[in-house]
């Protein structure tokens, strides 16, 4: 997939460390869809690897009964991240302006994107990016939602339908050395009233690719 300049620009044009300048210490998405995600990674994450929390906050999702060899996180405050247990290491970078990540070749074992794609101009240079700092044949876990700071949000996310916006993830990874190996297209329920019924929740939607460029 080819994008615009249309495509890329968003409402707030102001600079995303403003946005960003102070912590939020609250959960985006519902528990439903942090229970669902938190579900995955059981599935897809073991304790002996190298985990990259891309576009990560004050939490990680992961599971609180497994320890991993080291989990490296990246985001847009200091603050959050700082306040993050699950993370060893991070640091703070704006994808939209530089993609060059300070990560050796091939030292990840897995990556995750949690509702974080939605925000990126340059999709296509940050999937070529991590298709360098992933193992080759390894994962790349991208989640979301249909929430979203719409303000800060490209075009090409803001005025896509959530069907649309599945295959605009897959187009682009597809195109940077990925192949999609599974997607989830999800509902999810909250329960209420002390479990004796349910109402509809947030959607889980996850995309699942295998880094297919060779780092030799």
């Amino acid at each position: 997939m080819k994008l615009s300049s249309n495509d890329r620009e968003k409402i707030d044009i102001n600079d995303d460390d403003i946005f960003y300048k102070n912590p939020r210490y609250v959960n985006h998405l519902s528990n439903s869809f942090r229970k669902r995600l938190t579900g995955l990674y059981s599935e897809y994450l073991l304790n002996h690897y190298v985990i990259l929390d891309l576009m990560s906050s004050w939490i990680s999702h992961l599971p609180d009964d497994m320890r991993y060899k080291k989990v490296i996180g990246h985001g847009m405050n200091v603050d959050e991240l700082s306040s993050n247990k699950r993370l060893n290491s991070f640091w703070v970078q704006n994808l939209n302006i530089k993609q060059n990540m300070p990560i050796e070749d091939s030292s990840i074992d897995i990556g995750l994107i949690v509702a974080g794609w939605q925000y990126l101009q340059y999709p296509e240079k940050v999937s070529l990016e991590l298709s360098r700092i992933i193992k080759s044949d390894s994962f790349l876990i991208i989640s979301f939602t249909n929430r979203a700071f719409w303000t800060k949000a490209p075009n090409i996310w803001t005025y896509s339908s959530e069907a649309k916006r599945i295959e605009y993830v897959c187009s682009v990874l597809s195109s940077n050395g990925w192949r999609i190996e599974k997607i989830f297209n999800e509902k999810t329920y909250e329960e209420k009233l002390f479990g004796f019924y349910s109402s509809e929740s947030d959607p889980f939607y996850s995309v699942i690719a295998r880094n297919n460029k060779s780092n030799n």
